[in-house]
């Protein structure tokens, strides 16, 4: 028994593992704006936290991240169209995608956010190679019988003269349980996927007229043949805990039998009209003001559809898998290939930005004097990892289309939701819930207009904003962003919680790093004292990366932030316990500031994914290399990176490593 407790007492918790090398993407911004707050707060910060993170921890050159404005769609021709029409812009669709484009890459650097590559499926070299791997994707899904020929009815306005696409229609969407009023030609603004026949109330923007409906052929993948694989998989993700709820979650919903919701005032109707409809399953749920009928194939609950609108009965469909659109008509698009003579295709924008990461891989790859085929030592190759940052609402395209295909692209016959080494491994996907602005949902196409993401650069520094939304817990649940200068309703006398999250390391930090140096310089000429840290020192700090470790692993950023804010705040108590003016016993002075040095080491290492502007500013004054950032040597103190009488830059008075934005003092000197 003794024994017994002696194990469990020495026990440590074993620390996570990590891949030997990684891809980090970001969900891309669309190319017909500059960035708003949401596209930074809400996804960008998170992924490039994250890349910052594995490059420190796993060695920059086992880290590609990268994304990229997404250039093509009707809603970026539509937005072209009417600003040049309104006088607003001059130029080809081209360039004001590539005007968009350039604004969004500056306004990421202004952020600090530091992708290896900010590509453009539409533009430069990476229009050229997301071209090629687009048709080498789809050609390979045709090749390997996953493709079908479909035709389908497209909207067509007959003022106008031509087929609408994505945008150019506005309905109400048809998915049960769906608030949005944005559905648009076959997926409404939540990301919910429907044929376009049954959208609700559809208008063309072009003319503001009710369309017709004309046939079209397009190609679609074989999403729903991946049902049961998809339900295997998700079995898997229930186990993980670095996969957040919402997003198996929100995977499941998509993988029920397709169903009917059908208003209880038609049921007497219906009951007249079942046996003209194929086989299901009525389902009675008295309490609801709907009833349900269930099918086991797609195309019984389509046709059941026909019948039912034919009679005039009302209804919505579940949400399901159907079959997943590849192709369109388009002009503004990636080409499609040539398959059975469809010539003169091109491909929906979703399905060909999703393999866009890859085709962004192999432009970075390429551009660093690499074979762009060794992609696949990052994508498909099981020592590596992908992990897809993203957003809610894009949940079904990256959690349900994108795995499927990769499926799909398995060489071996028996498909499997484990793809063997040397396949395109199923990616991480990390999931934010929506970040609101002022407790609203905020889109640039609503109501609720949400502040561009350089507006805010007038009012709080990159680093306050960084702090404050990776502390906002985005990973549980959605949470409002509150900016005091924006919010109408803001009482004075309140703090501004963006800035207050800001103050660990303006006040706590900075103070902490300033009382280190100018002491150093006051008391040993600016030579960093040689003392090893005490053993509490040490293990302290070991804790506190070991607690970071786990919390970043599972990408519990707001976790990291508190750690931090803990160990920081702690070592804050100690500095003003033993640095307290009196330097006269030097022998302890030196002993105090190495134990100082190894706390601001320590809390400049894990805050270096957080804050690189401040930590970079932190190695440049203690004249140390970038060896000082990784993990492989974390526990080590300063002296590790430094020969004996090791000379700091001196630090001039009033100098701040972490700063308020100047708004802030004005309001602080009125």
């Amino acid at each position: 028994m003794a024994d017994k407790d002696k194990k469990n007492k020495n026990f440590e918790i074993p620390r996570p593992e990590f891949p030997k090398r990684a891809v980090i993407t970001a969900g891309m911004p669309y190319g017909n704006k500059e960035l708003h707050f949401g596209h930074v707060g809400g996804m960008m910060v998170f992924a490039d936290t994250y890349a910052r993170f594995l490059r420190d921890r796993i060695g920059s050159e086992n880290v590609i991240f990268v994304t990229g404005t997404d250039c093509y769609g009707s809603p970026i021709a539509e937005g072209w169209r009417v600003k040049v029409k309104n006088g607003d812009f001059s130029g080809s669709l081209e360039d004001f995608v590539q005007s968009n484009h350039d604004k969004q890459e500056e306004t990421l650097g202004k952020y600090g956010i530091s992708p290896n590559l900010f590509a453009a499926s539409g533009l430069g070299r990476s229009k050229e190679i997301h071209a090629d791997v687009t048709d080498r994707f789809i050609s390979s899904l045709y090749r390997k019988g996953q493709l079908d020929k479909i035709t389908t009815m497209q909207f067509y306005d007959e003022e106008a003269g031509c087929f609408l696409n994505g945008r150019q229609v506005i309905g109400k969407c048809p998915v049960e349980g769906c608030t949005s009023e944005k559905g648009y030609a076959d997926e409404c603004d939540l990301g919910h996927q429907y044929m376009p026949e049954n959208l609700l109330n559809p208008v063309s923007t072009l003319t503001g007229k009710t369309p017709s409906m004309k046939p079209v052929t397009n190609w679609y993948f074989k999403l729903r043949d991946y049902g049961q694989l998809m339900k295997d998989w998700i079995e898997e993700l229930k186990k993980r805990k670095d996969i957040r709820p919402v997003v198996w979650k929100t995977i499941d919903e998509f993988l029920k039998n397709p169903v009917i919701y059908i208003k209880r005032e038609f049921e007497e109707k219906y009951f007249s009209l079942r046996d003209k409809m194929p086989e299901h399953t009525y389902i009675e749920e008295k309490k609801k003001p709907s009833f349900t009928i269930e099918f086991s194939e797609l195309s019984d609950c389509d046709e059941a559809c026909r019948i039912l609108t034919e009679n005039g009965i009302r209804y919505r469909t579940g949400k399901t898998l159907v079959p997943f659109r590849l192709t369109g008509n388009i002009e503004w698009g990636v080409p499609a290939p040539v398959l059975d003579d469809t010539d003169g295709l091109t491909v929906w924008v979703w399905p060909e930005s999703l393999w866009a990461p890859i085709s962004f891989t192999e432009t970075y790859l390429e551009s660093i004097g690499h074979d762009r085929n060794e992609y696949k030592d990052y994508w498909c190759s099981k020592d590596s990892q992908v992990y897809q940052f993203i957003g809610q609402d894009n949940i079904y395209f990256y959690g349900i289309a994108e795995p499927a295909m990769w499926m799909a692209q398995q060489e071996s016959n028996e498909k499997t939701s484990v793809p063997p080494d040397g396949e395109l491994q199923m990616p991480v996907i990390v999931a934010n819930h929506h970040i609101l602005f002022l407790d609203k949902k905020a889109s640039s196409s609503g109501v609720v207009k949400p502040p561009m993401a350089d507006e805010l650069l007038d009012f709080y520094t990159p680093e306050q904003l960084r702090m404050h939304w990776l502390g906002l817990g985005l990973g549980q649940r959605s949470v409002s962003f509150m900016p005091k200068p924006l919010n109408p309703e803001a009482d004075p006398k309140d703090a501004d919680p963006v800035v207050k999250d800001g103050l660990l390391l303006s006040n706590v930090y900075n103070r902490m790093i300033r009382t280190a140096f100018y002491t150093a310089q006051n008391v040993f000429d600016g030579i960093m004292p040689d003392n090893a840290p005490e053993e509490n020192i040490l293990a302290d700090a070991k804790k506190a990366v070991l607690e970071y470790e786990r919390y970043m692993a599972k990408f519990a950023f707001h976790q990291c932030i508190y750690v931090l804010d803990s160990y920081i705040r702690n070592g804050s108590k100690y500095m003003a316990k033993v640095l307290n003016g009196d330097t006269s016993d030097k022998e302890k002075t030196a002993q105090a500031l190495a134990n100082l040095f190894h706390i601001i080491r320590t809390a400049g290492v894990l805050l270096h994914p957080i804050a690189p502007f401040g930590t970079e500013k932190i190695r440049d004054y203690l004249q140390v290399d970038e060896r000082i950032w990784s993990w492989e040597t974390i526990f080590e103190p300063l002296t590790f990176f430094t020969e004996s009488a090791h000379k700091l830059k001196f630090l001039p008075p009033r100098t701040d490593f972490f700063t308020r934005h100047e708004s802030q003092f004005a309001k602080a000197d009125e």
